[in-house]
Formats: structure tokens, sequence, C-alpha cells
């Protein structure tokens, strides 16, 4: 199953706040053996969102959302999804539990508007204020704030996706070529991508800097044997044209 993530907000797409959500995900899903398929930034656009989760929602994909799910103007997630869904939102009775177990006899409509979801969700427990996130068809909605979504989101790992742990054996080697071009080693490049399905074939060039030469990274990442295969036969290759390279630690 591919993970995708969707980061919502105006904020970030105007420079105001900086994202700190992509580098956190991909740390979230590496520790348990898992990578990220695809990211879509979004901004604070009900219509857009509803396109989006349209979309997605027949996708099959598993995706986390952040942000655009509290009760002011300009958060619209809960809303463009139960418009995705053709379908209402309506106060969930356990995020109603949650909500009046934080605020006690301080507890507003406005406040339980906050546990307001799409007809059929789930909640996702929020461990910082109790105020929940919501699921539905395998998307998971949580908080904007990072103290809040990135506890959740491993909450939910964990407790719906831990079978899929480590399911996939993976491997990254790679090695850096140096003084060399890309165009020159497409030949290579072709041949063993065609050669190795079961491995993706990656090259980052670089220019170099003051404490670095140019170089290209060339590597292989996917089905171990397949990897481990393929980088023994670039390896020889690069030998075989005089290139210096160096295996990548």
């Amino acid at each position: 199953m591919a993970i995708g993530a969707i980061i919502i907000g105006d904020e970030i797409l105007s420079g105001k706040r900086q994202d700190k959500h992509f580098g956190r995900v991909l740390e979230l899903l590496a520790a348990r053996g898992l990578s990220l398929a695809w990211a879509l930034y979004l901004g604070d656009d009900r219509a857009r969102l509803a396109e989006v989760l349209r979309r997605s929602f027949t996708g099959g994909d598993i995706v986390f959302s952040f942000g655009g799910i509290g009760a002011t103007p300009d958060d619209h997630t809960r809303q463009a999804a139960a418009m995705a869904l053709d379908t209402g939102l309506a106060l969930h009775p356990d995020a109603e539990a949650e909500i009046r177990a934080r605020f006690g006899g301080e507890v507003t409509a406005q406040r339980l508007s906050l546990g307001e979801f799409p007809l059929g969700s789930e909640i996702i427990p929020n461990p910082f204020n109790r105020i929940p996130g919501f699921s539905i068809r395998e998307h998971y909605f949580v908080p904007g704030f990072p103290q809040m979504a990135w506890p959740m989101m491993e909450w939910v790992l964990d407790t719906k996706y831990r079978h899929l742990f480590y399911a996939v054996p993976h491997l990254e080697e790679s090695v850096l070529v140096y003084e060399a071009f890309e165009g020159g080693l497409l030949d290579l490049m072709q041949r063993v991508t065609a050669a190795y399905p079961q491995a993706t074939l990656f090259s980052l060039p670089s220019f170099g800097d003051a404490s670095t030469r140019r170089h290209i990274e060339l590597g292989m990442k996917g089905d171990p044997t397949q990897v481990r295969a393929a980088m023994a036969e670039i390896r020889m290759d690069l030998s075989q044209r005089g290139l210096e390279w160096l295996d990548k630690a």
C-alpha cells in the first residue's frame, strides 16, 4: 500500500510559516520500514481540497492530512472531506466525549463543533489536548500543530498498520562517481534499469563546492538481491570506463 501526505495551509504556501511535517513524516515512516510515495501542499481552498480528496479517496492509498481541521473560517478540511465523500458532517459521539472531558463545564457549541466529522468517520486520539482528529477510508486527518500531529500519526501507524512494518525487504546502495556526466552514463543506467526491474535506479549530480568535487551519486534501491547484483554491475562498468568512484558510506 502506498502512503501519501497532504500538507495544508495558506501560511505555508505564502512563506509565513515553514513546513515541518514533510521531514518528520519521512522519519516516522522510515523508523517502521515504510516510505512515502507522494506528497502535496495545498492552500486553504475548500473546493480545491475537496477535488484532491475526491481523487485520493478512490486511489487506495494510505493518506495523512495535516492541518485545517479547526473551527475558524479559514479551516476547510473537515468540510472538504465531507464534500469529497458526498456526505454530511455530524458530531461524533466519541469526539464529543473527549471534548467534554477536556473542557468540562466550559464546553461550548463552538468547541463541540471541533468534533463534527464526515459521517462514517472514526476518531484519532489527541494526547496533547484531547481534541481528536478523524479517519475515514484510510485517510487520517490531524491538526497542523506538530506537537499534536506527530504523536497522532504515530498512533495511527502503530495501531492500524503494524502488519506493514518492514513487510517489504529494502536495500539502498550507491557510489560517488567523480568528474563524470550523466549523459555519458545513460547507457549503463538504461541497461541496469531494464535488467533489474525490482530495483529503482537514482542519479543525483552535484557540481561540487569548496569542500567537495563534482560528482554523481549513482545508486539503486529496492529488492536487496537485485540491488546488490545491479550495484556489482555498476561498479564493474565504472571501473572499465576508467572512472574514479567511491562507495557512499
